[in-house]
């Protein structure tokens, strides 16, 4: 176990950081190990549990830590509120770490921080917590759904509130639930440089636990994993990370079918880093010329970068706000990828603090947003031509309340999806979209619809 001063030290910073800056742990995290590249991997391993696990369960933590401070945790000073999340958290969830130790190396850190005066405080709270750490009066279901499911599974209460109103309590539970459960990763086999089977015993030979996937026959789970860069394969473009719930985005597509003999123009209007436009240019070939873009040079990186691993030539990128008309695409595309900007709740599991990132106004700037993007891609489709809109959520006003709103103002109509998926999912087809649901589902949450433009 690492238990050095340091480390904590490095996952308060970054705390801290997050905290002031209002930003993603996984960025603040990543740039503090990728200067430290050197570390041991148990130092890493500490590092990164610390300060994510931290941050999932945060709600959980400010509840336990208000049971026992006088001073609430939204009026304590940004560091000793940190300090306070990072020791409870030791003490609930890190078994391997003593709770005398959790206290303790956190006293340190306030005094080396310079809130000596605070020091004490710390002490006070984190050694009431210690005591109590068996007996800490947490809501009961019989109180109340929301404020036990807010704390139980570390969501802000207007999040479970709106969940609830979605789907009930039982699919919320089981949402939630999935939101805390730490999975493998997915990736999809580049089988124009390896058959799945090759790969699935690459992998086996170096002690990575593989398994197929549940709903794309292009999927394969994978489990004992540190850093991806680092599977065998990875450099050589033997596959791509990619969960299966957008894996389907392709079959459901039919694109093989749009096909005419002239190649097919595609168009992905929020590309980056590139998992369905290079599923699409994997799978087409020379049948298909796809335009990937995005908002900015760095995502556009990203998505030159993966198409140069994968080896793919019918991809080019381009710097575009999808939120800014093009006239030069009107009517252009055979079909049209509008995966787009949203909330994110269907991925909670991966990023654990988006939760914390949102709020019910944002829902709905989100969903507006989404409109104005709509209104640009169906006008690249082609009269004939396919819209294909996904989210990474489980908002049905950012998912099947704007495709009715596109019904109700386009020459559209939704295709038939049902026979492009396993058995398993058809029940979770609505009005020929796709909805996921994590927990429910054998993947990320995710939504799908397939629209053709009508003549007019």
């Amino acid at each position: 176990m690492a238990d050095s001063e340091n480390t904590r030290l490095l996952a308060l910073e970054v705390l801290v950081e997050v905290e002031k800056k209002n930003i993603f742990a996984k960025d603040a995290l990543h740039k503090v190990l990728y200067a430290r590249q050197f570390m041991s991997k148990q130092d890493r391993a500490f590092i990164t549990r610390l300060v994510e696990g931290t941050i999932e369960y945060q709600t959980r933590l400010d509840y336990v830590i208000n049971q026992y401070s006088r001073t609430k945790v939204n009026k304590c000073k940004p560091l000793i509120r940190c300090l306070l999340r990072m020791g409870v958290y030791q003490m609930l969830y890190m078994d391997g770490v003593p709770n005398g130790a959790a206290c303790n190396e956190c006293v340190k850190l306030a005094k080396k921080k310079g809130f000596h005066n605070l020091s004490g405080f710390v002490n006070g709270v984190l050694r009431c917590v210690e005591r109590n750490i068996d007996q800490i009066p947490f809501p009961k279901e019989e109180d109340g759904e929301i404020p036990y499911l807010s704390v139980q599974y570390s969501i802000p209460e207007w999040l479970v509130e709106k969940m609830i109103s979605w789907y009930g309590i039982p699919t919320t539970k089981q949402i939630l639930e999935a939101s805390l459960q730490a999975n493998g990763i997915t990736i999809r086999v580049n089988e124009n440089r390896i058959s799945k089977k090759e790969l699935t015993d690459k992998l086996q030979q170096n002690g990575i636990e593989v398994s197929d996937g549940y709903y794309s026959e292009d999927a394969l789970h994978l489990d004992k994993i540190n850093y991806v860069s680092r599977i065998p394969g990875f450099r050589q473009g033997e596959f791509f990370v990619q969960d299966e719930s957008s894996m389907l985005l392709y079959p459901i597509a039919g694109a093989e079918k749009e096909y005419k003999g002239e190649t097919l123009h595609i168009l992905d209007l929020c590309a980056a880093p590139g998992g369905k436009c290079t599923h699409f240019a994997q799978k087409l070939g020379n049948k298909a010329m796809i335009e990937a873009r995005d908002v900015s040079e760095h995502k556009i990186a990203l998505i030159e970068e993966n198409r140069e691993r994968l080896g793919l030539s019918n991809i080019q990128e381009k710097v575009w706000d999808a939120l800014v008309p093009d006239e030069s695409r009107k009517e252009w595309a055979d079909i049209v990828i509008a995966d787009l900007p949203c909330s994110g709740f269907g991925i909670l599991s991966h990023k654990n603090d988006i939760k914390y990132h949102m709020s019910e106004q944002q829902l709905l700037e989100l969903a507006n947003l989404q409109k104005t993007i709509l209104t640009n891609a169906i006008s690249y489709v082609k009269t004939g031509g396919l819209l294909l809109f996904s989210t990474c959520t489980i908002n049905p006003e950012e998912n099947r309340d704007n495709v009715k709103w596109m019904l109700d103002h386009y020459p559209l109509e939704p295709e038939p999806i049902k026979e492009h998926l396993p058995e398993t999912l058809q029940p979770y087809v609505e009005d020929e979209t796709l909805q996921l649901l994590p927990g429910v589902c054998l993947c990320d949450g995710f939504f799908i619809a397939k629209l053709r433009k009508k003549d007019v």
